[in-house]
């Protein structure tokens, strides 16, 4: 299938934020912005679950329970990521690399599920990492499964009215040209978050 014109930028956006986040996250090296390679070290268990503040939203071990004004753990298996129903705590809690990152694989496997799959995934069906090796590979998967979702669909499809059915946003009521910039700009500004945690986690005692 030849890939609609419209679509191309998008992929290429997508593909480059989904190396420089992994890249960020696993080293050696990354893009620093302006072209030129920096060393960065993997991020280890520690920092993939610190909480710079009190009472962070983050991936917690099931018997545990939720934290801090969560009300459930998202999930399946012995780790889940704390969620409220709504409405949801206001101010925000601040959430941690771990929390970030489970959003997002956890998103990109099910809207990739809702394009070219058995529309059938649920929050509940996903398996929350419990540690960095688990939850970068999640991503990884995540990423794959959307961007080949992404290579099934025609001009036609980019144009039509939930053609993606992912039952947590706006998909049902959105082309899906729509979602698609919307998916990039959530890996955009997350993936921008975990790279600000690394810096502060780095540099918190210094």
């Amino acid at each position: 299938m030849t890939t609609p014109p419209r679509l191309i930028p998008l992929l290429e956006q997508f593909d480059f934020a989904r190396k420089r986040l992994i890249d960020r996250m696993t080293g050696p090296v990354m893009d620093s912005g302006d072209g030129a390679d920096t060393k960065v070290g993997p991020m280890t268990d520690v920092e993939y679950f610190w909480e710079p503040v009190p009472d962070c939203w983050s991936v917690r071990r099931r018997v545990d329970g939720p934290g801090a004004r969560a009300t459930a753990l998202a999930g399946i298996g012995a780790w889940g990521r704390d969620a409220s129903s709504y409405p949801h705590p206001w101010p925000p809690p601040f959430t941690t690399i771990a929390w970030r990152l489970s959003h997002l694989s956890e998103m990109l496997t099910l809207r990739a599920d809702h394009t070219a799959g058995g529309h059938t995934l649920t929050r509940d069906d996903y398996t929350v990492s419990g540690d960095v090796a688990g939850a970068v590979e999640a991503f990884d998967a995540g990423a794959a499964a959307w961007r080949k979702a992404l290579l099934s669909v025609d001009e036609a499809a980019l144009e039509t009215v939930g053609y993606c059915t992912y039952p947590h946003g706006s998909d049902p009521e959105d082309a899906f040209l729509h979602i698609v910039w919307w998916v990039n700009q959530e890996l955009l500004h997350h993936g921008a978050e975990i790279g600000l945690l690394r810096d502060l986690y780095r540099a918190r005692s210094q």
